[in-house]
C-alpha cells in the first residue's frame, strides 16, 4: 500500500508541474500559490532535490520590491480562474495578487538546507535567505499594528484558512454594495457545498477591490482596510519562521539580522498571550478593530506548539482542547471544533482536515515531547489518504475527500511526513 501511494504521490507532483512551479490541482487552481509551493518543495525533495529548490526560487521571483511575497503568481493566463490578474491589477511582472499568505517559507528553507548538510556556502541558500528576511521585515513593517509581534491579516485569503468562522464577524462589516457582478469559477470545478457561499465571496471581492482602488498601498490597507484581524495562524507561523531564519542568519554570520530576529522573537513570544482566550483554553484570532476574540478553537490554535509558545498550564489546556476534539472527530485534525458556529465537516475551512496544518501541528507536538498526539495526527492523516486519496481536504467525520482531487500539497505531505512516522 505504501509503495503504491508513493508512486501516486510522485505522479501527482509531476503531473501538476508546470515547469518551475507546481499548481495545487488541475483546473481549480491553475497558478502558483505561495504556501502551497513551500510545502510542495518538501515533497519534491524526497525524489528530486533540484526541483525542490527550483519551486521556491520560482516563488520568490514574484517578490515585490517592498519584500512582500504575493499569495498568487500568474505565470500564465488562464480564463478559467476568478479573480485573475486583470482583477487584481497590481501592475507587476510577472502578474501577481496584491496580498500575501502564511510565512512558512523560511521554515521549509531551513529544512531543505539541513537535509543537505547545513553548509553555509550552499550555492542556493543566500538568495532565498535574503528573500525570506525581506518578507519577514515586510510583515513587521506593515502587519504589526499593535507593535506586539503578531500578524494582522488584511484579507481573509491571506490566512490560508479562507472561510474559517473566525472571520465571520469582521467580514459582516464589509460593505458589498459596490461589488457589482462577476462570475465565480471555483464552483464549476467542485461541489458548491464544499466552497464559500455567494455572500461570503462578495465580501472577499469587496476587500480585494479596496486594495486595488488604493493602488495596493500596503500602509493604507493596513491602517484603513475593511478587514483587519490578528490571525493566530499567521502569528504562530511567523514566530516559528523567525526562529528558523535565525538559525540561517547565525550560520551565515549575518550579525545584524541575528540581533533583529532575536528581538522580534522575544517581542512575539511576549505578545502572543494577547491571543489567549481563557474561556476556551486556547489561542484564538482576535479582531484588530474591536479587539474581540473569536473564541473559536481551530486547528491553527494548536500551532502554539510549532511556534514554541505557551506556559505549562496553557499547553495542558490546549491538549485538553485537542482531546475534546476526539469526541466528535474520527480523524484529527479538524479545522474547526465541532459544535462551533457554522461548523460543517465538508465546507472548506469550517471543519475539514487539511494535512499541511496537521503536519505543522504534529511537528510542534513532537518537538514538545507530545509524541503520542503527534503520532495520532500522523496516523489519522495516513488513514485519510488510504481511504480517499490525495484530496485537498477531508471530512473529520467520514474521511471523504473534499475540494480538488490529486492535490499537490497532500501528495507532498504523504512523501515528506505521513509515510515516515511522527516527527519526520
Amino acid at each position: 500500500m505504501s509503495a503504491d501511494l508513493d508512486t501516486r504521490a510522485i505522479a501527482i507532483l509531476r503531473r501538476n508541474d508546470r515547469g518551475g512551479y507546481t499548481v495545487p490541482t488541475h483546473g481549480l487552481y491553475p497558478f502558483q500559490w505561495n504556501w502551497d509551493s513551500a510545502f510542495v518543495a518538501l515533497g519534491f525533495a524526497e525524489f528530486d532535490r533540484d526541483r525542490a529548490w527550483t519551486e521556491i526560487e520560482t516563488l520568490v521571483s514574484g517578490q515585490w520590491d517592498d519584500g512582500m511575497i504575493p499569495h498568487i503568481i500568474f505565470h500564465r493566463d488562464d480564463p478559467g480562474y476568478f479573480p485573475g490578474p486583470g482583477v487584481w491589477a497590481t501592475g507587476r511582472t510577472p502578474p501577481t495578487s496584491g496580498i500575501t499568505q502564511p510565512p512558512v517559507l523560511a521554515t521549509v528553507l531551513r529544512r531543505l538546507w539541513e537535509q543537505e548538510g547545513s553548509d553555509p556556502a550552499h550555492p542556493r541558500l543566500r538568495r532565498l535567505y535574503d528573500a525570506c528576511l525581506a518578507s519577514h521585515r515586510w510583515f513587521h513593517r506593515f502587519r504589526d499594528p499593535m507593535g506586539n509581534g503578531l500578524v494582522m491579516a488584511t484579507h481573509n485569503w491571506e490566512t490560508g484558512r479562507d472561510n474559517s468562522s473566525e472571520w465571520d464577524d469582521a467580514l459582516a462589516r464589509v460593505d458589498t454594495s459596490g461589488v457589482g457582478t462577476y462570475q465565480r469559477r471555483d464552483t464549476g470545478h467542485v461541489d458548491a457545498a464544499m466552497r464559500p457561499t455567494a455572500a461570503e465571496y462578495d465580501r472577499y471581492v469587496a476587500i480585494l477591490q479596496f486594495g486595488r482602488d488604493c493602488g495596493w498601498d500596503h500602509r493604507r490597507i493596513a491602517d484603513a482596510g475593511p478587514f483587519r484581524v490578528v490571525d493566530v495562524g499567521m502569528s504562530m507561523e511567523l514566530l516559528r519562521a523567525n526562529r528558523d531564519l535565525l538559525v540561517l542568519a547565525t550560520a551565515l554570520g549575518d550579525a545584524a539580522a541575528v540581533a533583529e530576529l532575536t528581538a522580534r522573537i522575544a517581542l512575539s513570544t511576549a505578545g502572543i498571550d494577547w491571543l489567549w482566550n481563557d474561556e476556551v483554553g486556547a489561542y484564538c484570532s482576535r479582531d484588530a478593530t474591536t479587539h474581540v476574540s473569536s473564541g473559536l478553537v481551530t486547528s491553527a490554535s494548536f500551532l502554539a506548539f510549532y511556534a514554541g509558545v505557551g506556559s505549562p498550564a496553557q499547553r495542558q489546556r490546549l491538549l485538553a482542547a485537542l482531546d475534546r476534539m476526539t469526541r466528535s472527530a474520527v480523524y484529527l485534525l479538524p479545522s474547526l471544533e465541532a459544535g462551533s458556529r457554522a461548523y460543517d465537516h465538508q465546507r472548506y475551512w469550517r471543519g475539514p482536515v487539511w494535512l499541511v496544518v496537521s503536519y505543522m501541528v504534529a511537528e510542534g507536538l513532537a518537538e514538545a515531547g507530545e509524541t503520542g498526539w503527534a503520532e495520532r495526527i500522523r496516523a489519522d492523516s495516513a488513514r485519510l489518504i488510504a481511504t480517499s486519496g490525495f484530496y485537498e481536504s477531508f471530512s473529520p467525520e467520514t474521511a471523504a475527500g473534499s475540494g480538488g482531487p490529486d492535490f499537490s500539497w497532500t501528495a507532498a505531505m504523504w512523501l515528506a511526513w505521513v509515510r515516515k512516522g511522527a516527527g519526520a
